[in-house]
């Protein structure tokens, strides 16, 4: 592996259970300072550019009422409030007993080695619907928060790095949708 490559995803990628929570873990570098990086993650409106399975996110008062798409064509509610805050380094969420779907998280933001950016690392414990069988459903159709949350980082990346994300669709293609 050479000096420059990304090696962050590998070193976080976690995907285990955390008491009868799910539990997702993803790491990636950013060449960007940690203070950038956390203006951004800390704007729920730029959510849905970079997180493919929100359709929005409205705030009310200190809660974020969140709107997923889910497996054959379901929307989940979730809604959230932050739990700890500090600028530049973490953000930590958990669900309210309004929401769907039971999560807790944080994301931190840490200097990298030779000022080559921020890691920025997302720790998500969640219930998934139907437990196991409904997780495994979700893997199928592409959208279990594990798949999701490596997605959202590698968006959120381009995002920050170079103003724009780069997807698979030609103009031809979307076009004709």
């Amino acid at each position: 592996m050479s000096e420059t490559e990304d090696d962050a995803p590998r070193r976080a990628r976690r995907d285990d259970k955390a008491g009868d929570l799910a539990l997702v873990g993803r790491s990636v570098l950013i060449a960007r300072p940690p203070e950038e990086v956390y203006a951004l993650w800390r704007d729920p409106a730029s959510f849905p550019f970079f997180m493919q399975a929100v359709e929005r996110i409205a705030t009310h008062g200190d809660a974020h009422v969140w709107t997923v798409r889910a497996p054959m064509g379901q929307t989940v509610s979730l809604v959230t409030q932050i739990v700890e805050d500090e600028p530049g380094r973490l953000i930590a969420w958990r669900s309210t007993p309004d929401s769907q779907i039971e999560t807790r998280g944080r994301v931190t933001f840490t200097p990298a080695p030779a000022d080559r950016g921020t890691v920025v690392t997302a720790d998500i414990a969640y219930d998934p619907p139907a437990g196991d069988l409904g997780r495994l459903v979700a893997k199928l159709f592409g959208a279990e928060p594990n798949i999701q949350a490596r997605h959202a980082l590698k968006r959120f990346k381009m995002m920050l790095e170079t103003g724009e994300i780069a997807t698979g669709h030609s103009r031809r293609q979307q076009e004709s949708e």
